[in-house]
C-alpha cells in the first residue's frame, strides 16, 4: 500500500523505547517466560495468551525511555523509512478505527505504540527481538521491533512489501479493539484447536486487519487527504502472503516438519487469509468470529 506522497503526518502516535533491563523473579517473571516461549513456536503475538488486563502486574518500567519518532512529517517520508511508515499506518488506523468503533458500538481509545531494538519491559513481560510484534493488554500497547520484518521475509516465507509490515500493525491494532469490546474478558481462550476460542480471537483481528485494508483508500488525514493511494491486487497479495506465513500450521511445518491442528492457537494459513479477505471486502461488521460454527472458520 502506497502512502499519498503529500499527505501530512501529525506524529507523535509512534514512539521509541530504549533498551531496558528485565526486572526478574516472582510469579510475573515465570509466567512472561512461559508465554514469549509459547508465542515463539506458535504465533507472532501474545495477544491470544496473556490475561485481559487482570492477569499480570505491569512490570516497572526500569527507566525505559520513549521519545516519538522524528522527521515523519509526509506520507513521502512513510513510503522511504520503515519508522515513518509505522507512523503512517497508525494515524491511519486510529482515524479508521475511531469512526468505526461508532459503528459496532465501542468506545474507542487510540493504544499506545512503541518501536524497540533487542528487547524492552512490558507489563507482560520483557519483549526480546524474537517475541515477534504483540499486544499488551495491560499497558493498552502494541510493541514492535522492526527487525522482525527481516524474519517475516527470510523465516516466515512472506513476500514481504510494505502492506505485509503494515498488516502486522493491523492485526495488532484489531487486538486493542477487542480488548476494547471485552472481548479478551468474554472469551475462554484456555484451550487450543482450528475452531478454539483463541483462534477465533486471532482471526477476528485478521478480519479487523482486512476491514482497515478495505477502507484505508479512503480514510482521510487531519489536512483532509487521504492517507493511501488505491489498493493494488498485488499489494493485498502481500498482506495475505503475510498471513499466510503466520498461520499456525505453516510456522510448526518449518519448525518440526509436522502440523498438529489440536494444538492451534492463531489459525491456519488458509484461516487467516480467509478472514483477512472477508474483512477486506466486507468490512469491520462482518468480522464475527466468536459465534460461527466451526465449519465456517
Amino acid at each position: 500500500m502506497t502512502f499519498n506522497d503529500d499527505t501530512r503526518l501529525q506524529g507523535g502516535k509512534v514512539k521509541r523505547r530504549g533498551r531496558t533491563t528485565a526486572i526478574g523473579g516472582g510469579a510475573v517473571g515465570v509466567t512472561a517466560i512461559v508465554v514469549f516461549l509459547i508465542a515463539q513456536f506458535t504465533g507472532v503475538d501474545l495477544g491470544g495468551l496473556v490475561g485481559g488486563g487482570g492477569g499480570l502486574t505491569p512490570i516497572q518500567q526500569g527507566g525505559a525511555e520513549a521519545t516519538p519518532i522524528a522527521e515523519c512529517r509526509t506520507g513521502r517520508d512513510a513510503n522511504a523509512d520503515v519508522e515513518c511508515r509505522m507512523e503512517g499506518a497508525a494515524e491511519s488506523l486510529d482515524a479508521y478505527w475511531s469512526a468505526e468503533s461508532r459503528e459496532l458500538g465501542t468506545a474507542y481509545s487510540t493504544p499506545d505504540f512503541f518501536l524497540f531494538d533487542g528487547s524492552t519491559d512490558t507489563g507482560c513481560g520483557t519483549a526480546s527481538a524474537a517475541t515477534g510484534p504483540f499486544y499488551c493488554p495491560p499497558d493498552r500497547a502494541v510493541f514492535l521491533d522492526t527487525a522482525f520484518y527481516d524474519d517475516l521475509q527470510s523465516t516466515y516465507g512472506s513476500s514481504g512489501g510494505p502492506l505485509a509490515q503494515m498488516y502486522v500493525v493491523a492485526h495488532e491494532w484489531g487486538h486493542h479493539v477487542q480488548q476494547l469490546q471485552g472481548t479478551f474478558a468474554a472469551t475462554d481462550r484456555s484451550g487450543t484447536g482450528a475452531a478454539s476460542g483463541s483462534v477465533r480471537v486471532e482471526l477476528q483481528a485478521d478480519c479487523y486487519a482486512g476491514a482497515w485494508v478495505g477502507d484505508a483508500a479512503t480514510t482521510k488525514a487531519a489536512d483532509g487527504s487521504t492517507f493511501f493511494e488505491p489498493v493494488t491486487r498485488a499489494q493485498v497479495a502481500d498482506a495475505l502472503s503475510a498471513a499466510s506465513a503466520v498461520g499456525d500450521d505453516s510456522i510448526q511445518e518449518k519448525a518440526t516438519g509436522q502440523v498438529d491442528p489440536d494444538s492451534f492457537t492463531h489459525g491456519s494459513s488458509a484461516q487467516r487469509q480467509r478472514w483477512f479477505e472477508r474483512g477486506y471486502e466486507r468490512g469491520a461488521t462482518s468480522c464475527d468470529t466468536l459465534s460461527v460454527p466451526a465449519s465456517s472458520l
